[in-house]
């Protein structure tokens, strides 16, 4: 082969090896990041409205409401990946109020829900940074309403802990890989006060088990008072020790869900609170769902309440649905829970009744 031509050649290898090496070290390389978020506004009515100076009602409301089912909400997550089935991921989350366009549905900072940066790998996950606990993510799931913004478990979560267990700052946590159907996760949340490691420290963790169509999850919560959360628009730092289990079981379009939540926050109510519903999904565009709340106070057994609601969803497209929910609380001795996350998270004692009718778009 003349000189010339075995010189062409080597080159074209050459410049083929290159390219290869190029593209294996670029699928190692690649990254993304998604934007997305929830925008979501409805009209409140209630037959009742909470006096805070006097327990009692102070007559019923007409309002437009952000977040009727779902919290508005701007984020951004991304991953890159590592090689060896390891990722770099983050994710940065702001809670919006569409009534105002001001901070809402998060601790009141810019990103107060959500703002941490991890590893997934095939042995687990690992976050750094503002997070969910997960003793709320086990109540979340298993809430029948998913934690729609009116007449839901959500409500008698922040009634008795309001932010905390939800956004955690200083977070550190792990969940790990399901094995033989068992999955577990544990945070711990740092105080950041200087030579008072307690103050403000939290930790939580939960462990599910999941079998075919049965999911089974048990969740603790362990929180102090102080730390570096107090100063934060919204305090985190509520001091309380939390339980939960709760259970799913999935029969074809048919989602049935029970758990119970017990909340003992520290000078004031010993909540347990039993809940129970399903939901089913009528047709692809069209879904029911339904939920019983029971909250009772350990400490005092007069102070208790009943929440019931139900809700209709309609799909004009994968990404819009519009919405129509009622429901009824009846509070008893100094239990104040109410019907809606934004405008009536407290209700007056006695019975108060009310409805929610509203769009929400996810992008």
């Amino acid at each position: 082969m003349p000189a010339s031509h075995r010189s062409r050649v080597g080159a074209i290898l050459g410049l083929a090896g290159a390219c290869a090496l190029g593209a294996v070290q670029s699928a190692h390389a690649q990254s993304s990041v998604t934007l997305y978020g929830i925008v979501d506004g409805s009209l409140l009515y209630t037959s009742k409205s909470l006096n805070p100076a006097t327990g009692q009602s102070a007559g019923h409301q007409y309002s437009f409401t952000d977040s009727g089912l779902s919290g508005s909400r701007f984020g951004m997550r991304g991953a890159e990946d590592l090689g060896g089935s390891m990722r770099a991921i983050f994710e940065l989350e702001s809670g919006i109020s569409i009534a105002n366009g001001s901070f809402g549905n998060s601790n009141g900072n810019e990103f107060g829900r959500q703002a941490w940066v991890g590893v997934d790998s095939r042995y687990g996950t690992v976050k750094a940074g503002l997070q969910f606990s997960p003793f709320f993510l086990a109540v979340y799931d298993f809430d029948p309403r998913e934690m729609s913004y009116f007449g839901s478990g959500l409500i008698t979560y922040l009634n008795n802990v309001y932010v905390t267990g939800l956004f955690n700052p200083n977070g550190i946590s792990y969940t790990s890989p399901e094995i033989a159907g068992l999955q577990a996760s544990a945070m711990m949340a740092l105080g950041g006060t200087a030579g008072n490691f307690q103050a403000g420290r939290q930790y939580s963790a939960s462990l599910r088990y999941h079998l075919g169509t049965l999911t089974v999850d048990a969740a603790l919560y362990s929180g102090n008072a102080g730390g570096s959360a107090a100063s934060i628009a919204i305090p985190s730092v509520v001091a309380f020790d939390g339980r939960a289990i709760g259970a799913s079981y999935i029969f074809n379009s048919l989602t049935v869900k029970a758990s119970y939540v017990q909340y003992k926050v520290a000078g004031s109510f010993n909540d347990r609170v039993y809940s129970g519903g399903a939901s089913y999904r009528i047709t692809p565009a069209l879904n029911v769902d339904a939920g019983v709340w029971v909250t009772r106070d350990g400490n005092h057994s007069s102070n208790n309440s009943i929440l019931a609601s139900t809700g209709l969803e309609y799909s004009l497209s994968k990404a819009t649905v519009v919405y129509g929910q009622a429901g009824f609380v009846t509070n008893h001795g100094a239990m104040h829970t109410g019907l809606s996350v934004n405008n009536a998270l407290n209700e007056a004692t006695g019975t108060t009744a009310g409805v929610n009718v509203g769009m929400r778009h996810l992008f």
